[in-house]
């Protein structure tokens, strides 16, 4: 725990046969917010900071690694995805398999809800965890009291794709030595920052250091992307979500494109968009006031 920015020290709890990791911020009676990372991404990437900012506008924050990255389960016995040879075969209208799909995710994060004993949450994601989010809200309403939806997309075809420097980013495989992957973390995210909010690279290498010592996994996160491809479109499920839902997405987003979250936006009725100038595949320091009033104010505190 940190003086500046307190929370619980990192606990386990076993739900939908898996091992979730997870620590929280703020009172326990509290409003609850669910925090739900991107693909490949760990608990931690929900900067501290970021997380106090919310508690002090009243929330209690839960933040957590998916399956198969940070120190939550890795499902290593379903082997290792080959993403390029599942996206030609998607390309020639074949269906694809998957250990397991992002509606697994799902079950997840409400299984970690029920192991907290939290009734109802308010449920943000970002990238793939605004995927999981989308289908948290559809499929699971009594459960959600808002949906806040960060970079991401509704999944269906014919939407624009990430740039090609950075689907490079986005696949390479994880170094798994410290100094290359710092080196492989700067150049992927200066890649994904947008024009306004570029990384500061020292600050960039020193989170890398804690992502390392967490635990980094090239296999997990291809097995959280083949989840992604094999799960198809959300649009039907998103015309059924009817809480109040904030999508939230940069303009320069080289990763997923502006087009998919308006899309994502377009998908649910009533739901708000706001679109952030300058602000890439990336929640920079720099946007960090805006998204969290724009979260507090969307969540009613």
């Amino acid at each position: 725990m940190t003086d500046a920015n307190p929370h619980s020290d990192p606990a386990r709890v076993e739900v939908n046969g898996i091992e979730l990791v997870y620590d929280t911020f703020g009172e326990p009676d509290a409003p609850a917010i669910l925090l739900i990372m991107g693909l490949g991404a760990q608990m931690i990437d929900w900067k501290d900071e970021f997380c106090s900012m919310l508690v002090a506008r009243g929330f209690r924050v839960i933040r957590f690694d998916n399956r198969d990255v940070g120190q939550s389960t890795r499902l290593d016995e379903w082997g290792h995805p080959q993403i390029g040879e599942m996206i030609e075969a998607m390309q020639r209208g074949e269906t694809v398999e998957a250990p397991y799909l992002l509606s697994d995710l799902v079950a997840d994060a409400v299984g970690l809800l029920d192991a907290l004993g939290v009734e109802k949450a308010h449920v943000v994601g970002l990238s793939m965890g605004g995927m999981i989010a989308q289908l948290m809200a559809a499929g699971h309403p009594d459960r959600v009291l808002t949906l806040t939806s960060i970079m991401s997309t509704t999944g269906e075809p014919g939407l624009p794709v990430s740039t090609p420097e950075a689907w490079a980013c986005l696949t390479a495989p994880l170094e798994t030595e410290l100094g290359p992957f710092l080196d492989q973390y700067v150049t992927k995210w200066s890649v994904y920052a947008g024009p306004q909010y570029p990384i500061d690279p020292e600050l960039a290498r020193d989170h890398a250091t804690r992502l390392f010592e967490r635990g980094t996994h090239s296999a997990g996160r291809d097995r959280q992307m083949a989840a992604i491809l094999a799960s198809g479109s959300r649009r039907e499920a998103l015309a059924s979500v009817t809480c109040p839902t904030l999508v939230i997405h940069g303009d320069s987003d080289p990763v997923v494109r502006l087009e998919a979250g308006i899309a994502t936006a377009d998908g649910i009725e009533g739901a708000r968009l706001l679109v952030i100038q300058g602000m890439g595949h990336d929640l920079a320091k720099g946007v960090w006031p805006q998204v969290v009033d724009a979260i507090a104010r969307h969540s009613g505190r």
